[in-house]
């Protein structure tokens, strides 16, 4: 298995490109849970984008990895693909409509909503019920002592 691994390592970016001009989008996510939770967000995080598209009746290809494993749980790691419309901002708001439904199903599963990537404009919509008032009220009383002029990514972790 990880010669497998070390043979195609380097094939995702190619392989984009390739769906993109099949006329297919792929993206990936990531979060981290205790064990106890994985075979459950899994299902939930895989569920939001299966169905993610179903109100337009297209269909997600969804599947997903443990990865980063640690001895109290491991990261999920999920790719997805959907078909490309003719319309660019239709196929920005398929993109949203699925990075949305995948987020929720995170945050309700108790996942964290980065995990090793950051939060980023992105996932900044659920950074707060993640991490909640007193997490939130923390980070900001770190940012203000460490960075007390907003020079590290200003308006992307903390307001």
């Amino acid at each position: 298995m990880g010669e497998r691994w070390r043979r195609t390592r380097f094939r995702p970016p190619y392989l984009r490109n390739a769906l993109w001009e099949s006329g297919y989008a792929v993206d990936t996510l990531e979060t981290a849970v205790p064990w106890s939770v994985l075979p459950s967000l899994r299902a939930g995080v895989e569920r939001a984008l299966r169905e993610g598209l179903g109100e337009i009746g297209e269909r997600v290809h969804v599947f997903s990895h443990a990865s980063h494993p640690y001895p109290d749980g491991s990261s999920l790691y999920t790719t997805y693909l959907f078909r490309l419309a003719e319309d660019p901002d239709e196929n920005l708001r398929r993109w949203q409509s699925l990075k949305g439904a995948a987020s929720r199903a995170i945050v309700e599963a108790r996942g964290t909503i980065s995990h090793q990537h950051g939060v980023g404009l992105d996932h900044l919509p659920y950074l707060a019920p993640e991490k909640g008032t007193l997490g939130l009220s923390t980070l900001q009383a770190l940012f203000r002592h460490f960075d007390p002029d907003g020079l590290m990514n200003p308006g992307k972790l903390v307001s």
